[in-house]
């Protein structure tokens, strides 16, 4: 938050703090915008200065407002804030790697136990497959361009995204998408169904992305239709 914005807020809400409910009219246009304001930026206030202590915030707003000198120098008040926002952006990245190493863990052990169960292979970078049906067709290569259908599912078995559920196929370059994609679709014949349970480092990593948290295990249903090749020849499964 910028020094701005907090002066916006000390300026919108300080005369609700301490105000007698009983006493606040709303008769005039002046009366009604100054109370919207004051509605508008006091939930604001208390999200991001839930500590604030309100006497002295009264006090510092009351002196300024009426021009007097402060009991700190502006150098202090810009010291005060930025000391401030320093320690909840380093508050908030802590409970961020918190959070982000108990998913890694939540996601190791869901692997562990998909590796487990019968069927499933794992490749040297720690992809897991599971055969549901074997296609008779070529195996795509990595700069080929493939048609699928998919289904993708947190640990959880949220579905985050399926082209199933939009009722059409999807074509892209298979270099082009996680690396869990790149390498499981390229042991796919034309003519398969997988089941696809793709490691965080080789889906989206500790960022995450839209509905996919950070450090997320993925599950994927994928059926391998067509392989486009670089001179437009299509492999089909007819």
């Amino acid at each position: 938050m910028n020094k701005t914005l907090i002066a916006a807020l000390v300026m919108s809400s300080v005369s609700f703090a301490y105000a007698d409910d009983s006493a606040i009219k709303l008769d005039t246009k002046e009366q009604r915008l100054g109370y919207s304001i004051g509605t508008m930026f006091g939930s604001r206030m208390a999200k991001d200065f839930s500590t604030l202590d309100m006497k002295t915030f009264m006090a510092g707003f009351q002196d300024s407002f009426a021009g007097k000198e402060g009991k700190m120098t502006m150098e202090e008040v810009t010291q005060a804030i930025q000391t401030y926002q320093q320690e909840q952006t380093e508050k908030a990245q802590l409970e961020q790697e918190k959070l982000s190493a108990e998913a890694k863990a939540k996601s190791a052990a869901w692997l562990k136990e998909k590796e487990a169960e019968d069927g499933v292979k794992k490749t040297d970078s720690g992809l897991l497959y599971k055969v549901i049906t074997e296609g008779k067709g070529e195996k795509p290569k990595a700069t080929d361009t493939v048609k699928v259908d998919y289904e993708g599912s947190l640990d959880d078995g949220t579905v985050f995204d399926s082209s199933y559920k939009r009722g059409e196929a999807i074509t892209f370059p298979l270099n082009g998408v996680i690396p869990g994609w790149t390498e499981g679709l390229q042991l796919m014949p034309v003519g398969s169904k997988y089941e696809l349970y793709i490691p965080s480092d080789l889906a989206y990593g500790p960022g995450g992305t839209g509905p996919i948290p950070p450090n997320a295990a993925l599950k994927f249903i994928v059926e391998l239709h067509e392989i486009e090749k670089a001179d437009t020849d299509k492999i089909n499964t007819q």
